[in-house]
């Protein structure tokens, strides 16, 4: 996503990819996206002016988060939920939640979180430590197969969660552990009422999918889900008994908050010209602001600069076992394959066919946005000569006007899968598509739908990918399954049960330190050492970071647009609208 220049303003991390939710248990996310127009009613639509209007790209592909991880349940569950604890994206300091405090205890492993009191769900049920003890438990199920499992361990073994009275708990991390606390924030609360016997029965996986009444969810979120229509859009109502009302200064002039559904980002972009919608949950495009401009400088529209994006589109070759049986993986899956990719793409180049100059060129997967973690260690530079020497060292020669061909007289091409209806993805897929075209290799783009990119992806039937993926941490610890060769958003050659390669196995090693190392200066050594390692391998390449900008209607107050996605929605209880403002 996205990040602020100063430094109060960076996000924290977790990889996740913007739409994709990789297989059973992963932790990456896809999401299905209607058709164009799907969003039926919206051009016409009239709402309260007690009603926030926003959109989003996909319908919610549950409702429950712990197996989960496209950007819309993501919303949804900001808007509906609540953690213990919770990183202020304005700030990124750690904040209080559900708790209200917490204190290390003695062994240095332990804390004892004390939880506020007489806190109530949506439903009125009341809120108690049996619900949070409940809530790890239900995500480290096997038979969940949370994609939040990964997130709630410290090595392999996960957090202990015990509960000394109704109002407090006792967190024991299993070993020492960098991040602290901030771990807590991944697992919003659910209540046990309403889901123990779904765990009892081992059923969880499927409960609150997005099939279910709303009725029959309850949450501590500041809102409530009265009405999904698919296709279409979802409908929230403030929650009664949310716990903020009583402290801190809440939305009392925002009852109800609309969803629009939109997949195409230039009906997304019109409804936002129009007055349709006051936010989206992503960065406007360079291209968009030239229809912007009219509503901007008539005062209907501000823009806010969130500077350098903390991550980029990425590209990567899918390494598998499976697409080894393919009689090309002796060239597509060689690292020398991966190093011709990037010598073959002129980032400058790419910035300004993407982008329209709007961001800076990437030779790593960590963007230097992020400044406490980044390190120069760049992956091959543009040099064709260098592309073209690695490519005759793999025996892929020169036939037919100029196309290679391996040794057994095989094209050498291959399929990159990316996302329909976004701009950056297909305008800079066409760039790779153009760049190795020149050095003799054919690509052949195509662009899916995402709830089709997930089948395909999950099912590791596919050549390349480029997607993007989503830090919602800056620190490395807690985005560990993108790094660890046995997570599941280790996106080019997932939840692998022992290292596949030498390279894997030592970024396997430097992350354990990252994540059980307490002296930040030696976390950070060794976090560089991971970033050479991919940038010496490079299974994943990243080309451009954009800079973002984030448009938001001047009827909306009080909200902070921050460096992530969704970069509004991050704090829903605050958001207010302007005195006497109508649609």
């Amino acid at each position: 996503m996205m990040l602020r220049h100063e430094k109060a303003r960076r996000p924290r991390t977790a990889w996740i990819l913007a739409g994709l939710a990789i297989a059973a248990g992963g932790v990456l996310m896809f999401t299905t996206v209607m058709p164009r127009g799907a969003s039926g009613a919206l051009p016409g639509a009239q709402h309260a002016a007690d009603t926030i209007v926003s959109s989003i790209r996909a319908e919610p592909r549950s409702f429950n988060r712990y197996v989960a991880r496209d950007l819309t349940t993501i919303v949804l569950t900001y808007l509906t939920q609540s953690a213990l604890v919770r990183v202020n994206r304005a700030t990124n300091e750690l904040e209080p939640a559900l708790a209200e405090g917490w204190e290390l205890l003695p062994d240095h492993r332990s804390f004892r979180v004390r939880l506020r009191k007489g806190l109530r769900f949506s439903d009125g049920a009341p809120f108690s430590a049996d619900d949070v003890v409940f809530s790890f438990q239900a995500v480290g199920d096997e038979r969940t197969a949370s994609v939040l499992a990964d997130s709630v361990r410290v090595g392999s073994q996960p957090v202990a969660i015990s509960a000394e009275d109704a109002a407090t708990v006792v967190i024991r991390f299993p070993s020492a552990f960098g991040p602290g606390l901030r771990l807590l924030e991944a697992v919003p609360i659910y209540p046990r009422h309403l889901l123990k016997p779904r765990l009892d029965a081992g059923t969880f996986r499927s409960a609150w999918g997005p099939s279910t009444p709303p009725a029959q969810m309850a949450g501590l979120g500041p809102f409530v889900l009265r009405r999904y229509d698919p296709g279409q859009r979802l409908v929230f109502e403030r929650n009664p008994y949310y716990w903020r009302r009583a402290g801190a200064r809440a939305a009392q002039g925002v009852n109800h908050v609309v969803l629009e559904v939109l997949p195409d980002q230039e009906a997304e972009s019109l409804a936002l010209e129009a007055g349709a919608i006051d936010f989206t949950q992503s960065e406007i495009r360079p291209s968009d602001f030239g229809g912007l401009k009219r509503a901007i400088d008539g005062g209907r529209i501000t823009l806010t600069d969130l500077g350098v994006s903390l991550d980029g589109d990425l590209f990567w070759i899918n390494l598998t076992a499976a697409a080894a049986k393919d009689p090309r993986h002796r060239w597509l899956q060689h690292p020398d394959f991966r190093r011709i990719v990037s010598h073959s793409i002129d980032r400058q180049a790419f910035v300004d066919a993407v982008y329209m100059g709007a961001a800076v060129p990437a030779y790593g997967v960590i963007s230097p946005g992020n400044r406490e973690w980044y390190v120069d260690a760049p992956m091959p530079a543009y040099d064709l000569d260098a592309a073209k020497r690695l490519l005759a060292s793999l025996k892929l020669t020169a036939r037919d006007g100029g196309m290679l061909h391996d040794a057994d007289g095989t094209p050498v091409h291959f399929s990159l899968l990316t996302q329909k209806g976004n701009t950056s993805l297909e305008r800079g897929a066409a760039v790779i598509r153009e760049s190795l075209a020149r050095v003799g290799v054919r690509v052949d783009v195509v662009a899916l739908d995402v709830g089709t990119l997930m089948q395909y992806v999950a099912a590791g039937n596919y050549d390349a990918a480029y997607f993007r993926l989503l830090l919602t941490d800056t620190d490395p610890a807690l985005n560990a399954d993108f790094w660890l060769s046995s997570g599941s958003a280790h996106v080019w050659n997932p939840s692998q049960r022992t290292p596949a390669t030498s390279w894997e196995s030592e970024i396997d090693r430097l992350m354990d330190q990252v994540v059980t190392t307490l002296d930040p200066e030696r976390r950070r050594a060794l976090f560089a050492d991971v970033q050479r390692t991919m940038a010496r391998e490079v299974p994943a390449l990243c080309f451009a970071f954009p800079r973002l900008s984030f448009a938001m209607s001047t009827r909306i107050v009080h909200a902070t647009p921050a460096p992530f996605r969704p970069p509004v929605l991050w704090n829903p209880s605050v958001i207010d609208v302007r005195d006497g403002s109508t649609r």
